[in-house]
């Protein structure tokens, strides 16, 4: 009986059944040795059975292990155990891990340049971003990203549990970045993280991105998430990809636009219409619409509205603008301008810093630069220069560089500028270099000093247009009767004897000016120089300086002009209209400045200006220019010594520009001669120079304008009152004033000179000599060997 019912138990699961109970009496009833056997047989299969259900991984009462090891209390106070300790190990995670600072490529921005109406002259920087304000961004278009990506942004906490489930166990099982996240986690993974797939770093998004919707408004972090993400055509951030694929700044994206612009978001490269495939077409337009469809349900968009929006088809690709050409100029130019102020502001502690400061990115700086005027120019140069220029056939073409600036002297606006025929080709601005001698364009200073000191000659006779001077080339310049040991050459060593301020400034007699600089007091002239624009502040004293021997470049000269255009008022020339940074505020200086000179000097120096271009040595190129149309216009030739740099700087009412050829050796840099450049002797202030600036300037500067001087002296004074015959008068179309009675300053002694006739005007003419007077000498062309200019 025990081994059938040891059998039957395994047959039941390894249990033996119970024997059927005796009664009480029964048992009682039994022998004392049948008792025994009973209790032995039972305790004897107990055991057996126990054995075997050891040997089979039982316990005592018969359970398997593994139903020993998982029952349900030990379940349930495991999962509440790993529930606890997770809970634990984010609130550490939690405590841990702080919002860090932004990483390094989600910062990179470039700078983005535009021209004074706006449009964009180029963008230059590591990465094609720039940061906008999110108030800049219509409020429908901020509406489309949330639509798109996150409906519950406005409500949620920042993260999306769910989503950043799946995408742990996708990372997990290699499944890759699969999951919802929110426009928070998008923006922390953007913005403070990398695009690693690894746990370390959801988990770090999700401490992150909870921290951020505590500590930060939802408009910060809706500014941040558009502003860093990336759109294809290597456009980052809202604004680039408004440019990139509409043209227009984000400001000005409608709800169409934008809501393409926040569909791209899924999947740049595919979406991006000019290279999308059939079925990329399709998809993006379903995405587009389920954007808008989502502006209606969440109630930001009305529906009839909605109903009558078509899909804004992008523009083509446009390739990035560069810096060939003059771009790379007018960006230097506007840096440097940039930095300076940041040094002035004390935003940095010197230039170099604050070159570091904008090379970072994130400006906007927009330009005076006139796109119209530029052009202008650019043509200019190459009609009347660089056309011209053969190296192949002149070896000297090739060291021929030009450089100008072209100011409204009204603002000091900087609108236009020629660096060089190409920025990769040239890297150095001409427009701003100051390693060359502006030469004669220096002698209207002269005259300014002296009528704005008043000055005398040495026998105490006043200054003025008419004013006789000995223009004995190498006379010696005396100081009250003491040789000062500088006796200069005139142009082709030309003598003029006794000759006025006005015709000697139509020629250009470096001999008249040096004395005229000795009887002002250089000092005095260097002083006025500085007002006016130049810098002088490490120059010497000395009569050489009348010679204009000191570097200057053409924008500071179109800056001298332009202050005697605007009536001696300093006009300082800027190259920058605005500037805009999301974290630095620059505050541009006024352009105009304070009285630096009298009006009344200024203007007669203008008056006086008017008779080089009349009756002087820009004669040919300007006067007799074929475009000019009656334009007012006063200006001045110079040409340093060895032909090393030749100038023409000169104005109408509104527009002052200086024009600068420079002789730089191609193999050296070196400064070099430009003789027989172009296939001429030499090259001169009244040839290439001039003739860039008339042709430029008459094609734009305004017409039937006329200078309003408040003078009685010079070429081409208009008086303000009825002259007296003790006052020269000025001269005008219909008629031909008489003159003050000019004076003879013999440098040498101090007796004056009465000139046996006394010079008349007429409109188109200095005074006349007296038949005592040297020949003049006059220019016929400016390009001859003869021109009488320096």
């Amino acid at each position: 009986m025990g081994r059938a019912e040891d059998r039957r138990a395994r047959q039941r699961g390894g249990r033996r059944a119970a024997p059927p109970r005796r009664s009480s009496a029964a048992a009682s009833a039994a022998s004392p040795e049948e008792q025994v056997t009973v209790v032995g047989g039972r305790a004897a299969a107990r055991r057996a059975a126990q054995g075997r259900g050891r040997a089979k991984g039982k316990g005592k009462d018969g359970r398997s292990f593994i139903r020993r090891m998982f029952t349900w209390k030990k379940i349930v106070g495991t999962v509440f155990g790993v529930c606890l300790l997770g809970m634990g190990a984010f609130i550490a995670l939690y405590m841990m891990i702080g919002i860090p600072k932004g990483n390094a490529d989600a910062e990179l921005q470039s700078n983005v340049y535009k021209y004074s109406d706006g449009t964009l002259l180029t963008r230059d920087g590591e990465r094609n971003r720039e940061i906008v304000d999110l108030a800049k961004v219509p409020k429908d278009v901020q509406r489309t990203f949330v639509a798109a990506e996150n409906k519950t942004f406005y409500k949620d906490n920042g993260v999306d549990l769910k989503g950043t489930a799946r995408g742990l166990l996708n990372t997990v099982s290699g499944k890759g970045a699969q999951g919802g996240s929110t426009i928070t986690q998008q923006y922390v993974k953007n913005y403070y993280l990398t695009q690693n797939q690894t746990i370390s770093r959801k988990l770090k998004e999700l401490v992150i991105s909870l921290k951020l919707d505590r500590e930060k408004s939802k408009d910060y972090i809706l500014a941040g998430y558009i502003n860093t993400s990336y759109y294809g055509r290597g456009a980052y951030g809202i604004q680039a990809a408004a440019q990139a694929y509409y043209r227009v700044d984000a400001q000005k994206l409608s709800v169409e636009q934008g809501a393409y612009l926040a569909a791209l978001l899924q999947a740049p490269n595919q979406y991006d219409w000019a290279i999308a495939s059939d079925t990329g077409k399709k998809l993006v337009k379903a995405r587009w619409n389920y954007v808008l469809d989502n502006m209606v349900e969440e109630g930001w968009l009305d529906k009839g509205k909605r109903e009558a929006m078509t899909f804004p088809i992008p523009k083509t690709p446009k390739a990035a603008a560069g810096m060939g050409g003059q771009t790379g100029y007018l960006v230097d130019a506007a840096n440097n301008q940039l930095a300076q102020q940041l040094v002035a502001q004390g935003t940095a502690d010197n230039v170099k810093d604050a070159l570091t400061l904008v090379n970072r990115g994130g400006w906007t700086i927009t330009l005076n630069i006139d796109k119209k005027k530029q052009t202008a120019l650019e043509k200019a140069a190459k009609s009347q220069l660089t056309s011209k220029l053969d190296p192949k056939k002149r070896s000297v073409d090739a060291d021929v560089q030009a450089g100008a600036a072209s100011v409204n002297p009204k603002t000091g606006a900087v609108v236009a500028m020629y660096g060089g025929q190409d920025y990769y080709k040239h890297f150095r601005n001409n427009a701003t270099r100051t390693d060359y001698q502006p030469a004669s364009t220096f002698k209207p200073v002269i005259l300014a000093a002296a009528l704005d000191e008043n000055a005398q000659t040495q026998s105490g006779k006043p200054i003025t247009a008419n004013t006789i001077y000995d223009g004995t080339s190498k006379r010696p310049v005396v100081d009250h009767g003491t040789k000062v040991g500088f006796a200069p050459e005139n142009e082709d060593d030309a003598d003029y004897g006794d000759i006025t301020v006005q015709k000697a400034m139509n020629e250009s007699v470096n001999s008249v000016f040096a004395q005229m600089g000795v009887d002002v007091g250089m000092d005095k002239v260097l002083k006025v120089a500085s007002q006016m624009g130049m810098d002088t502040a490490d120059l010497k004293s000395v009569p050489a300086q009348t010679l204009g021997t000191m570097g200057a470049s053409p924008l500071q000269m179109a800056g001298v002009y332009a202050t005697l255009d605007n009536h001696g008022k300093k006009v300082t020339p800027t190259i920058i209209k605005s500037v805009e940074n999301s974290q630095h505020q620059v505050t541009l200086p006024n352009p105009i400045g304070d009285q630096v000179v009298s009006r009344e000097a200024a203007d007669s120096v203008t008056s006086v200006l008017t008779g080089v271009v009349d009756d002087g040595t820009a004669k040919v190129s300007v006067r007799d220019n074929a475009d000019r149309d009656g334009r007012k216009v006063a200006g001045k030739t110079g040409t340093s010594d060895e032909n090393r740099s030749a100038w023409f700087s000169g104005y109408t009412p509104d527009l002052v520009t200086s024009v600068g050829l420079f002789g730089e050796s191609k193999k050296n840099g070196a400064q070099v001669s430009m003789y027989k450049a172009g296939g001429f002797p030499r090259v001169n202030g009244g040839g290439f120079p001039a003739q860039i600036w008339a042709a430029y300037t008459f094609g734009v500067s305004g017409k039937g304008l006329k200078f309003d001087l408040d003078t009685t002296q010079g070429a081409g004074v208009q008086p303000s009152y009825t002259p007296t015959p003790t006052k020269s008068a000025s001269e005008t179309p219909s008629e031909t004033p008489t003159s003050e009675a000019p004076t003879s300053e013999a440098p040498s002694e101090t007796p004056t000179k009465t000139p046996t006739q006394t010079p008349t005007q007429t409109p188109t003419q200095s005074p006349t000599q007296s038949p005592t007077q040297s020949p003049t000498g006059g220019i016929e062309n400016p390009l001859d060997p003869n021109n009488r200019e320096q």
